[in-house]
């Protein structure tokens, strides 16, 4: 363990330690610490204390922790925040930043909070607000830097130095005709070695502009295709509006391809997943299940026609009627177990899932998992029941409990691999998949026909 990572822990300790008695002390250790830990440290402890902290710390410190935050630990903090320190935060944040902190806001609140900012503050966001979240429009900045054509560098450098601290960082000046529509992108470098008496219009190049109703990942994949380091945004007369860095089109990126692979999966896009309520979670889940547990149920329904066979009491034809839910029990169990062990190795990933957190968030998968079983299983005995005729306590409670045994168990093997891999220096996303697809199959078709012929024979 390095250094660094010893004394941030050391101070976490501390801060969990003086927590309880004194959240004045709490506060004043977690404005000594970076923004993006503080926010780490808020999500993991209790709402109340939670709230008491962050109430503490300055509006400037408040506005740090919330321009890391997740959109879940957000929405709590700004819940309990009034009108006027609302207004005291936002008048801190980046505008861009402000537009998602009012918009995890209470509606009542939104209007409130605007009347407490600067007129010039409350105009950028009411302007931003008017647009979709998900369009360039939504996440664009308004602080830029600007020229006019025929200034010289001598000029727009004294314009920096004067408007820059209040604009995105680094991200250049941007040169406007006449009519305010771009007409050059000057870069830092180009500011910083040409003569201070050359005209602008011999140094800019031709910028890159996105329309304000852009789709927010396809201006994201255009600055990430010309290595950009800011995207202009702009109305339908070319008038520039606001910017896009190239910080913000890499999270535009990331939680674009967090929320895609998370449909490929069933699991929620919403928040650090590991932190939500178990409730949620199998919610949010249960509808990849549900087409799962009707597919099987048909599956199963089409091989009886197929075959002619009856589930009657032992025998022979009640083996072949268990094995016939067997692609039931593969894709449940396969999909249960992907699903968790798809949240550990993103969690591995990103940090969410920290060492010390491993055994805690491996119980509440196998909750969620079980619970989805335990659903899964009952809908199986019912519908499996009227298919077989067997009535409540036959083949369809067999299936129905066998369902539920081998659901669990995928669930634990899909986050023990993970968890294993990383003891093991392995990296879990090569080994995870194939391997837990391959065990939880395998072992969870095991597990089903011993517990069914175990009840139904």
């Amino acid at each position: 363990m390095s250094a660094p990572e010893s004394s941030l822990e050391a101070a976490e300790a501390a801060f969990r330690e003086v927590l309880a008695d004194s959240p004045a002390r709490a506060a004043v250790l977690l404005a000594d610490v970076h923004a993006a830990d503080a926010a780490d440290w808020l999500q993991d402890t209790a709402e109340e204390e939670r709230h008491r902290v962050f109430g503490l710390l300055s509006a400037n410190l408040q506005a740090d922790v919330l321009e890391y935050a997740d959109e879940a630990l957000t929405q709590s903090l700004v819940a309990r925040l009034g009108p006027k320190d609302l207004g005291e935060v936002l008048e801190e944040l980046p505008s861009d930043e402000a537009a998602d902190v009012l918009g995890e806001a209470d509606d009542r609140v939104v209007d409130d909070a605007l009347a407490e900012v600067t007129p010039e503050t409350a105009r950028d966001l009411r302007a931003l607000l008017r647009y979709e979240p998900d369009t360039a429009g939504g996440v664009m900045a308004t602080e830029f830097v600007v020229a006019r054509e025929g200034q010289r560098i001598g000029d727009v450098v004294k314009e920096v130095r004067k408007e820059g601290e209040d604009a995105e960082a680094e991200l250049g000046v941007f040169v406007l005709d006449a009519a305010g529509r771009p007409a050059g992108y000057l870069s830092d470098r180009a500011l910083l070695t040409h003569s201070i008496h050359t005209p602008v219009d011999e140094v800019m190049v031709e910028p890159f502009l996105t329309a304000v109703t852009e789709d927010q990942e396809e201006a994201a994949r255009t600055i990430a295709k010309y290595g950009l380091d800011v995207l202009a945004v702009v109305d339908d007369a070319g008038a520039m509006l606001g910017v896009i860095s190239a910080d913000d089109a890499a999270d535009i990126l990331e939680e674009e391809v967090g929320e895609d692979f998370a449909l490929l999966t069933g699991t929620g896009s919403e928040g650090q997943q590991t932190r939500l309520p178990i409730h949620v979670r199998v919610r949010q889940r249960m509808p990849l299940m549900g087409f799962t547990v009707l597919a099987g149920l048909a599956s199963a329904k089409i091989l009886a026609i197929v075959l002619g066979s009856s589930s009657e009491t032992g025998g022979e034809n009640t083996q072949e009627a268990i094995l016939r839910y067997l692609p039931l029990i593969v894709g449940l169990a396969g999909n249960v177990g992907i699903q968790s062990s798809t949240i550990f190795v993103r969690g591995f990933a990103t940090g969410e899932v920290e060492p010390d957190r491993e055994w805690g968030v491996f119980g509440s998968e196998w909750t969620v998992g079980s619970i989805i079983g335990v659903l899964c299983g009952l809908a199986t005995w019912i519908v499996a029941g009227l298919i077989e005729g067997s009535g409540p306590s036959g083949l369809g409670l067999a299936v129905g409990v066998a369902v539920v045994a081998a659901v669990a168990w995928a669930a634990m093997l899909g986050g023990l691999v993970p968890i294993a891999c990383r003891r093991m220096g392995i990296d879990p996303a090569i080994v995870a998949g194939p391997f837990l697809i391959a065990m939880s199959d395998v072992s969870g078709s095991v597990i089903y026909i011993l517990v069914a012929r175990a009840i139904a024979l």
